[in-house]
């Protein structure tokens, strides 16, 4: 049983990576995304300060 639930679960994720390749752009921006909220903070607090 363990042994036909590893091949289901390599063969839909197999599956998945290939059908949602076309999205592989706009995940490696996404990756990026919290960064730009982080320096985002920083540049808050500067403009903030000199107030």
């Amino acid at each position: 049983m363990y042994v036909m639930l590893n091949i289901f679960k390599l063969f839909f994720s197999t599956k998945l990576s290939e059908v949602y390749a076309f999205l592989n752009p706009s995940v490696n921006i996404m990756l990026v995304i919290p960064l730009f909220f982080f320096l985002l903070a920083f540049v808050w607090q500067v403009v903030l300060s000199f107030r």
